[in-house]
């Protein structure tokens, strides 16, 4: 869509940030306005991560209105919410472009722009990347300003713990914007948003604070100073009136708040006073996710990163009708452990704040007792799980395969080395999509193969999910990951039925003498189609579903490499270290001998899109791995596609 500039008269001036500091104060309040419609115009017909980015636009605009871009650093953890920073730094234009296809980035992302101070798409890093900054900065002589604005999720992810901690020990001048919406993707959980809860919403200690200081600003005429010494015995009253004392001064930052995050010209003049004041400082802002626009404000968490275009004045989706067909993966899981849980009580569903996303909720729904939302807390959810293990229990961790990487000390210390039998159900295995490199869940096979007492398993439909899902719980060995897409299967009826895989086996989908493919996951189901057309054209093509990463199914391998000379792996992960390295070594461990292609995603990171257009891209498409298999057998027969 096109930017309409007698829709936007304000915004439509706003080229850089230097526009917004030539800006009257006021005029800040319809700047906000026009960001906000634009971000709601072009969300609704280009979805993406819509409520996080409406709640801070007044906060986005009084930043580049006070601080000097690119000069001063804005970090902005996790990047939910830098949409309307991305408009207002020059990429207004382009914004209809975002997580399309060779469009710019639904994240910040520095080499995009020098307004995008650092990379994010993972939360609770800001903080520990602005004292980076801090202490280059001092190290430099350098006089500029480092922000980083962090949402009260994200302060459930440890990490942002040990940056506090380190912060205020090194007293560096920065400041932390923490962004309180009480809510994260699914809401917070934890002691941290009870205590963020105590502080915004204590009638008494905010009633004080507002009667003390409009009384103080009269006598501020006579004395400047009043208002400084007040500062001096506010936390006094925090501590009596809250019976507790502030968190954050207790980590050497300086707190201030909390403020109203909407009103954008207070806004600006709080954060010129506070960029004035030196050493580590904190300034809690409250903000509602998705403000503007009704149905956001109401549905949160549907509204975090709506997957389907709706009406941009109703809130509603116009998503076609369903119809009978595949079902998504997501679906299939949390219908089954709830099933899985009833049949055996043992079993416990644990989830690092994605309990909608992963469908944990199904179970959390009529399972409360028995299913647990710990948090962005990866590493923490890990080891529960482990402690849960040792003790009898059976737990099934969900986590996205992006996220499984901050939990991989875990994975190997507190479950692997102790033959932990806990069953890692490894959401959004593969490519993505539209989030992009930070969310491709592309590497777990190379990183768990290599881990010794593992089991890796992927399945090709779900039919085998659910017979995974259930052969898990049987599994005395050690962890047993089972990675499955985002997104929908391929398969109109699923049996209910259950059936026992034993670890390590394969199957032989196709048998045939000029070629074999060897597969691993739904993308297989690529391979069986492009089989298909080959056989139209009288090529004998074998076909092994691995199913098992982890351990091998040697006696499937020995057969195939004793009858064929022509293989081509095929996998939706990292061809590093994955399952075509995995073919490879088996090859040379035996004293095979073989020509091998392995198809996969390049030794390169690779950006978003739709998942059709990068399988295209990675060479994983039914058209790619046809003119593969053509290419290898080298067959003098024209190939017709029918």
């Amino acid at each position: 869509m096109g930017f309409e500039k007698k829709i936007f008269p304000l915004l439509s001036q706003i080229n850089g940030p230097e526009d917004v500091k030539k800006l009257h104060s006021e005029e800040l309040i319809e700047l906000s306005q026009e960001l906000r419609q634009y971000i709601i115009d072009v969300v609704s017909s280009n979805p993406g991560h819509f409520g996080a980015s409406l709640g801070v636009v007044e906060l986005t605009v009084a930043l580049h209105y006070v601080f000097d871009a690119p000069k001063d650093k804005i970090i902005w953890d996790v990047g939910h919410q830098a949409y309307g920073h991305k408009i207002l730094t020059g990429r207004r234009d382009q914004f209809h472009t975002n997580r399309k296809y060779k469009g710019i980035s639904g994240f910040p992302k520095p080499d995009e722009s020098e307004y995008d101070a650092f990379g994010v798409g993972h939360s609770s890093t800001s903080i520990s990347a602005a004292l980076g900054m801090a202490v280059a900065r001092d190290q430099q002589n350098s006089d500029n300003q480092i922000v980083a604005v962090i949402g009260d999720g994200s302060l459930s992810g440890g990490m942002a713990y040990e940056a506090l901690n380190n912060a205020g020990t090194e007293k560096k001048d920065m400041l932390v914007i923490l962004n309180d919406n009480n809510i994260s993707i699914d809401p917070s959980v934890g002691a941290m948003k009870e205590y963020l809860l105590d502080i915004t919403t204590s009638q008494t200690y905010n009633k004080v604070k507002n009667e003390i200081w409009n009384l103080l600003g009269i006598l501020n005429k006579i004395n400047p100073k009043t208002r400084q010494y007040f500062k001096k015995i506010e936390n006094a009253i925090k501590s009596i009136v809250l019976k507790q004392s502030n968190l954050f001064e207790s980590l050497n930052f300086r707190y201030f708040g909390p403020v109203d995050g909407h009103d954008v010209v207070y806004l600006a003049s709080v954060l010129n006073d506070i960029r004035e004041i030196p050493g580590p400082k904190l300034l809690h802002v409250l903000t509602k996710k998705g403000k503007g626009f009704p149905m956001a404000e109401l549905n949160q968490t549907t509204f975090h990163s709506p997957g389907y275009q709706f009406d941009k004045n109703t809130g509603q989706f116009l998503k076609k009708s369903d119809t009978a067909g595949p079902r998504k993966y997501q679906e299939i899981f949390g219908e089954t452990i709830l099933e899985l849980a009833r049949s055996n009580k043992k079993i416990i569903g644990i989830t690092p704040a994605m309990s909608s996303g992963s469908s944990l909720n199904i179970m959390m729904d009529k399972l409360p007792d028995r299913t647990f939302d710990v948090g962005i807390a990866e590493q923490h959810a890990v080891t529960f799980a482990a402690g849960l293990a040792s003790a009898g229990m059976l737990p099934y961790c969900t986590i996205y395969s992006t996220f499984l990487q901050r939990a991989y000390d875990q994975v190997i210390h507190d479950a692997a080395i102790q033959k932990l039998p806990m069953v890692l159900c490894v959401d959004r295995a593969g490519l993505v999509g539209a989030d992009g490199a930070t969310h491709h869940g592309i590497f777990d096979m190379a990183f768990l193969r290599c881990v010794p007492n593992m089991i890796l398993a992927s399945p090709m439909n779900e039919q085998e999910f659910r017979n995974m899902l259930y052969s898990g719980q049987f599994n005395r060995y050690g962890p047993y990951a089972i990675r499955y897409p985002r997104g929908t299967g391929v398969l109109k009826r699923i049996n209910k039925q259950f059936e026992l895989i034993e670890t390590g086996t394969s199957r032989l989908l196709q048998d045939g003498d000029d070629l074999a493919f060897i597969t691993i996951g739904p993308v297989g189901n690529a391979v069986i189609e492009s089989i298909h057309e080959l056989k139209k054209n009288h090529l004998s093509i074998a076909h092994l579903d691995l199913r098992f990463l982890k351990p091998l199914d040697s006696n499937a391998l020995h057969s195939i490499f004793k009858k064929h000379r022509k293989i081509i792996t095929v996998e939706d992960g990292s061809i590093s270290g994955g399952m075509g390295s995995a073919i490879l070594e088996f090859m040379a461990d035996n004293n095979y001998s073989a020509e091998i292609k392995r198809v996969g995603v390049p030794d390169h990171f690779v950006d978003h899109g739709t998942i059709d257009e990068l399988y295209k891209e990675c060479g994983m498409d039914r058209d790619s791995i046809i003119q593969a298999a053509i290419t290898m057998i080298g067959s003098k027969v024209v190939f017709k596609a029918i």
